[in-house]
């Protein structure tokens, strides 16, 4: 793992399971990145798509670099975010998890299954995502696979 002292444009996204972890994400990413939060902005039920389509635009648009993604299991979201042609995301409930998907996968979306860990834990999930750089070489020929064809 490659640790980098970069500042990075960062959209966050979630349905209400994610909103109080989205919120603690913010304040903790806002120290030393530009932050899109996209929401939900409370813990009223809502449609996970209607926040998850907004980071994935914001990433295909470029004006993001990187997202995080927060539901209770993270699936919905993930599946929601990777119908988008340039996006990348992936599930992470461990911190190795969160930087091989950037090592080998040179994922851009990070999804935190907050029914699944503690706050604490995603913390240590986003910044070891944003602090993995991805290693290229024989994995740029397997990237550049997911869309062939597309």
């Amino acid at each position: 793992m490659e640790s980098t002292a970069e500042s990075f444009r960062v959209a966050l996204g979630s349905d209400h399971a994610g909103f109080e972890y989205k919120e603690v994400i913010l304040t903790m990413l806002e120290q030393d990145h530009e932050v899109m939060d996209f929401g939900t902005f409370t813990e009223d039920s809502v449609d996970y798509p209607d926040f998850v389509h907004p980071v994935s635009d914001a990433i295909e648009e470029d004006r993001a670099d990187f997202g995080v993604l927060f539901c209770g299991s993270a699936n919905g979201v993930s599946i929601t975010a990777n119908k988008h042609f340039d996006v990348r995301a992936a599930i992470a409930w461990q911190e190795d998890l969160a930087a091989l998907s950037r090592q080998h996968n040179d994922a851009n979306i990070v999804c935190i299954p907050c029914r699944f860990i503690d706050i604490e834990m995603a913390k240590r999930i986003v910044k070891r995502f944003l602090s993995t750089k991805f290693e290229g070489g024989r994995h740029e020929r397997r990237v550049r696979k997911i869309t062939d064809g597309c």
